[in-house]
């Protein structure tokens, strides 16, 4: 068959490569080369690095506290969640440690920033599955977290709150009557989720055993964060290697067995409940104190090299700064969940049908500015 003006010949068996991107396909430029042999596709290629801002290099050129608002970029929705690691690294490097009530701030900050940016997965996800609603709602009851953050850290989205020896500034005095009051509309909220979006008969349809992924495979992949634990593997810094003050607080760590793209939908939601959870105990744990060890002079350390890994919103995040002894560091490594999820992208899309493309391309929650940072 041929198209008049457009020379296209159907050779029937013969494949097509279609160009996903790199505007946009879900969230920050990135593109997908898929090729499809009719309604399967055979082959994907991810083509990551078209929002790569060389953000490691340019961390040799700033001071410890210039890097905070400098790496905090690549992943805004995340903000807390990509600076902590970062200066509980530099803290190491510097030789010193934040009170407690620092210390129990920023898990407050690190939660809230996770809520937030689960909700910008979801609302995301409603627009991949064409539920406008679903876009919406999360989308404003973002806003309530939001609102929250900005109460402590001063700013919205973009905090540079955690700083080397505790944090910027104390919270206001009515945070935990605030914030109380917005866990408990939240709560009732996530039922509400659950009815329009999460046991629609739609969304089920176009995530239950799609994009299946097995724990084996999982664990050769490399795979982070809530999609590993989509697979039945209970694996989560903050229990595993807790850091802050998180060996204080009691949680759970949601955990599904399909693997599939509904799995990993559904352990993001429940997550949210754990963040709220968390922040409830921290607000009755927390007491008056100092919120900063006063660093005097240039911020330095000496030469030598230090490591930490911590729990972000995609998954384990981990920093690597090395130390020649001057103000500013001589190297910082960034790995980032969002580069380790993206190896099972296409594991996931070769033999799903193109149609199911959105469902699972959106499931691993894979942001590309993280990514390619």
């Amino acid at each position: 068959m041929k198209n008049a003006g457009m020379n296209i010949e159907d050779k029937g068996g013969d494949q097509l490569v279609l160009h996903v991107g790199p505007q946009h396909p879900g969230s920050g430029h990135f593109r997908i080369i898929v090729t499809v042999d009719g309604d399967y596709i055979v082959g994907a290629k991810p083509d990551p690095g078209y929002v790569h801002r060389g953000a490691e290099k340019m961390a040799e050129y700033r001071d410890y506290i210039q890097n905070i608002p400098h790496l905090e970029r690549p992943v805004i929705i995340d903000a807390t969640g990509v600076t902590l690691p970062y200066v509980l690294t530099a803290e190491k490097i510097i030789d010193v440690e934040a009170p407690e009530r620092a210390q129990y701030i920023r898990m407050i900050m690190a939660e809230l920033n996770r809520i937030i940016s689960h909700l910008y997965w979801l609302g995301i996800y409603g627009i991949f599955l064409g539920h406008s609603t679903m876009f919406m709602w999360p989308m404003g009851d973002r806003e309530l977290f939001i609102d929250l953050a900005e109460s402590i850290g001063g700013t919205r989205v973009t905090f540079s709150y955690v700083v080397p020896g505790g944090v910027r500034n104390d919270m206001p005095t009515n945070f935990k009557e605030r914030a109380l009051k917005t866990f408990d509309y939240f709560e009732r909220r996530i039922e509400e989720y659950k009815k329009i979006f999460f046991n629609n008969p739609i969304m089920t349809a176009r995530t239950e055993s799609v994009g299946i992924l097995s724990p084996a495979d999982a664990i050769k992949l490399g795979i982070t964060g809530s999609n590993l634990r989509a697979v039945g593997i209970d694996s989560d810094t903050r229990k595993d290697e807790p850091y802050c003050l998180y060996d204080r607080v009691d949680f759970e760590i949601p955990t599904r067995k399909e693997g599939d793209s509904y799995a990993r939908c559904i352990v993001r939601l429940e997550e949210l409940q754990q963040s709220m959870n968390i922040m409830k105990q921290v607000l009755d744990l927390i007491e008056p104190g100092p919120i900063k060890q006063v660093i005097g002079g240039v911020m330095r350390g000496e030469p030598g090299e230090a490591f930490v890994r911590t729990e972000a919103a995609r998954g384990t995040m981990f920093y690597h700064i090395v130390s020649d002894g001057e103000k500013n560091p001589y190297r910082v490594k960034i790995s980032v969940p969002s580069f380790r999820n993206l190896i099972g992208m296409t594991h996931l899309l070769v033999g799903s049908k193109l149609a199911d493309m959105p469902a699972i391309y959106w499931s691993l929650d894979y942001w590309p500015v993280e990514a390619d940072r």
